[in-house]
């Protein structure tokens, strides 16, 4: 007999790990939630808190009711990569962020209760942060990262880590150490990447607040696909240290840390009370700004609209959510008008070209021979393998037969690339920054709206098909350093949004580029009747306070109409 590789090994350990916490849990988790648990769920986070902080909710009360709700989330989704619930229950002492006496601002403990679930690439100390990797297994954190400790210090409550994919660039979280998961709202599709784990956990009402990462909408993505929130700031917003990125030591689009939420009103309050927490005190890269409370409620507003980024055009059942939006908007009074921006496919280039400069090595380190990994991410790993001569052949060759520059861009570009060339693409980089911003000024937009992905929640084993290159309406605004938030507007509906009969023999269709072709394959109307649709918002950078209250004109504006988002319920 063969024994079973280290890889095996670690994985099931992991597996085992996990089911031995959730099994020595008490009986009750496994029950359903009563009706005193449901008005815990039911509470916004500042209600919670103070409620807390008073003594009428006990810390046990909520863990009862939330852990329910992640117990059963983990059942239905796989979402869970660490159950900390029994650790949570019993208090700890918390210290300041230079170990100095806490300030009476932190003694009032402004997240006193709250609920926060933690990706697993963020440390929590004496937790492994896996990242998705089995080589990482048995290798437990020596510290909390930054917002971590800055959660404790404000009193939430750490109660679970959850799923990610192999090295968290994915279409869908799976991986051999944790298993898939799944979307909450249909089985058979992804719950999105790489912050899918939470995204599932969030709609199951499993937690108020994910503490996700952001890359190329590692957070919105998930929003977009499991019917939830979020969004993510300008880096240095928000406090980062800590948190493994999926390139170490990339700066030239960073990843950062983003908070995820079920509820609007929650993401912004819990967004101004990590703020008034001060993390710049916790996190050296963070920017010392305070929170700077804004009211845009009765102000008449312009928003420019992207209807297509030049890749791949929106799915008839996003569109319809990005219609409905500026339908909702325009009844309001704001203005809304149509924006061509400066070229997406380019800009996209350059920063897939400076994430891949050094050859997919940073990325590629810890997998294990035998270890799986998201099909985008084995179709990148054979591009980059390619020699250099044999891709400019074929990029020749896709130009001459498909006319789709897009895609022969790509083929001749994504290579290891020398210092020299990767300061070039930082002066590109920057070059598309600036041709934004005056484009922005040109216009006096207050925000743009956009889908957040061409389609909705992909079905499961499809990613390959739809590709990476597919989330450039949301990395596009990683690499402008960009605010950026996702709320859910609708569902999908089997005969409003089918493509037209014999779609695939159309002219749009033959006039289509291999990557929109690829994703329009997995289109599927009837299949995935009922999925959540999203919409973005995006403001300029460090505008996270504005974006928020945008998040809320559009959601309001949504809700005079008479087409307010209303979860499902698990």
């Amino acid at each position: 007999m063969f024994s079973q590789s280290q890889h095996r090994r670690d994985c099931a350990a992991k597996q085992e790990e996990r089911q031995k916490k959730l099994d020595g849990l008490p009986s009750s988790f496994f029950e359903i939630c009563t009706e005193t648990d449901n008005k815990v769920l039911d509470l916004p986070l500042s209600e919670l808190v103070e409620r807390h902080t008073a003594g009428s909710l006990s810390t046990a009360s909520i863990l009862n009711a939330y852990g329910k709700k992640a117990v059963s989330a983990q059942k239905a989704t796989n979402c869970l990569a660490g159950v900390m619930i029994q650790e949570a229950l019993v208090p700890t002492v918390t210290a300041s962020p230079t170990g100095s006496d806490c300030t009476d601002k932190r003694l009032a403990k402004p997240l006193s209760g709250v609920p926060v679930s933690i990706k697993d690439c963020i440390d929590i100390e004496g937790y492994d942060t896996t990242i998705g990797y089995s080589s990482n297994v048995n290798h437990p954190a020596s510290s909390s990262s930054a917002i971590v400790r800055l959660l404790h210090d404000a009193g939430a409550i750490t109660h679970v880590k959850t799923t990610v994919p192999p090295g968290l660039f994915a279409m869908e979280t799976s991986s051999d150490l944790f298993g898939r998961t799944s979307n909450p709202y249909n089985e058979k599709h992804s719950s999105g990447a790489s912050t899918g784990g939470g995204g599932a956990l969030l709609a199951y009402r499993g937690s108020v607040i994910e503490i996700g990462t952001d890359l190329g909408g590692s957070t919105r993505l998930p929003a977009h696909f499991c019917g939830v929130y979020a969004m993510r700031s300008s880096i240095g917003r928000f406090p980062c240290q800590g948190t493994f990125p999926p390139i170490p030591g990339l700066e030239s689009v960073a990843t950062i840390c983003a908070p995820m939420s079920r509820r609007l009103e929650d993401l912004e309050e819990f967004w101004k009370r990590v703020v008034q927490m001060r993390p710049w005190e916790y996190d050296h890269t963070c920017v010392p700004l305070p929170w700077r409370p804004i009211n845009l409620q009765e102000t008449k507003l312009k928003f420019g609209v992207i209807w297509e980024d030049g890749i791949v055009s929106p799915s008839p059942a996003c569109r319809r959510a990005l219609e409905w939006t500026c339908e909702a908007l325009e009844k309001q009074g704001h203005e809304v008008v149509d924006f061509s921006p400066p070229s997406i496919p380019e800009c996209l280039n350059v920063g897939l070209q400076l994430c891949f400069g050094d050859g997919g090595a940073g990325f590629f380190a810890p997998l294990r021979k035998d270890e799986k990994l998201d099909p985008v991410m084995v179709a990148v790993k054979s591009l980059l393998g390619m020699p250099l001569l044999l891709k400019k052949f074929l990029a020749m060759i896709t130009r001459k037969l498909t006319g789709d520059e897009v895609w022969a861009s790509m083929l001749e570009t994504l290579h290891l690339k020398s210092p020299a060339e990767e300061r070039a693409l930082v002066v590109s980089r920057d070059e598309h920054k600036a041709k934004w911003h005056q484009a922005w000024e040109n216009e006096g937009f207050d925000f743009l709206l956009t889908v957040p992905h061409a389609l909705p929640a992909i079905p499961t084993g499809t990613a390959e098909k739809v590709t990476l290159v597919s989330a450039s309406y949301m990395m596009i605004f990683n690499i402008l350093d960009y605010v950026a938030g996702v709320l859910p507007v609708s569902f999908v509906d089997r005969e409003t949004d089918a493509l037209p009969k014999d779609f695939m023999k159309s002219t749009d269709y033959k006039n289509m580029g291999l990557i929109s072709k690829g994703a329009y394959s997995v289109y599927d109307a009837d299949e995935m009747h009922g999925l959540p649709l999203g919409v973005q918002v995006v403001g300029r950078r460090f505008e996270e306070e504005k974006v928020l209250q945008g998040m809320k004109i559009v959601e309001a504006a949504l809700e005079g109409c008479g087409r307010k988002f209303i979860p499902r319920e698990f």
